[in-house]
């Protein structure tokens, strides 16, 4: 489940940082009031956070294939 999330809010960050990036549009400090507002700021943290927990999934082992690999193995 955190991993659903993290991807989610790494999803949201991607593609606020692609409209800064195309259109000098920053799409989270717009919808808050600034990227100086407390919201903005605590958003470009669980962004930051969502990134650092993200690099673990390179790490794990994808459960979906251990499962498909076991079942394989039982027919």
């Amino acid at each position: 489940m955190m991993d659903k999330i993290a991807l989610w809010i790494l999803l949201i960050g991607g593609i606020n940082w692609g409209l800064v990036g195309i259109f000098r549009f920053d799409l989270i400090a717009w919808a808050f009031g600034g990227s100086d507002s407390i919201i903005s700021r605590i958003i470009y943290i669980a962004v930051a956070l969502s990134a650092v927990w993200c690099i673990s999934l390179f790490f794990r082992k994808n459960e979906l294939i251990g499962n498909s690999d076991e079942r394989s193995r039982e027919n």
